[in-house]
């Protein structure tokens, strides 16, 4: 139901399920296992797989901890959009990527929930893609000893209020792992 011409395709988005990002997130290694779950589910339904990756002076190319987590594998095929923003849109090739594969469908999975997600679930929706977060996909860091609240709680509020969230002609929304159908 995107308000996208011509886009009928779905694709997974991991983002930035790095080292040095998912190093000590809630829930690090069960979120990691529904993403891998995920990206198999994908592939065996030909849908594509985009992986986002990002870079900051803290997190510098080529480094280990800028690297992808090692149970996560990129086929050499799939799009890797390189980006130094929160919004996984901004200044970055995903767009063009997307246009490409003819997709107007998002199902979301990655990290930081409280930032590079919520910021890219909002431009998806924002730019006239439907966007689906998988509930039990995504994690963050605690931020809570400086004002945060706690993970569980930045999680369960995102899902929350993704779950209820609306857009004319778009469609938002939650499903778990295993809930997540490629194909309708």
């Amino acid at each position: 139901m995107a308000t996208l011409a011509n886009r009928p395709n779905t694709s997974l988005l991991v983002i930035d399920v790095q080292n040095g990002i998912v190093e000590g997130n809630w829930e690090r290694d069960k979120v990691v296992a529904n993403i891998a779950t995920l990206v198999e589910k994908a592939r065996r339904q030909d849908v594509p797989v985009v992986w986002v990756q990002h870079s900051s002076d803290f997190l510098e190319i080529g480094t280990d901890g800028w690297q992808y987590v090692p149970e996560l594998a990129p086929d050499a095929a799939e799009p890797r959009i390189d980006k130094i923003y929160p919004d996984s849109f901004e200044n970055t090739s995903l767009e063009s990527v997307l246009a490409e594969l003819e997709v107007g469908k998002l199902v979301i999975a990655g990290a930081q929930t409280d930032e590079c997600i919520r910021s890219t679930l909002h431009g998806a929706i924002a730019r006239g893609y439907d966007a689906t977060l998988v509930s039990d996909a995504h994690t963050t860091e605690d931020q809570s000893p400086w004002g945060a609240p706690t993970p569980d709680k930045v999680i369960a509020h995102t899902n929350l209020y993704w779950e209820n969230h609306q857009a004319p002609g778009r469609t938002a929304g939650t499903v778990t792992t295993e809930e997540v159908e490629f194909r309708a």
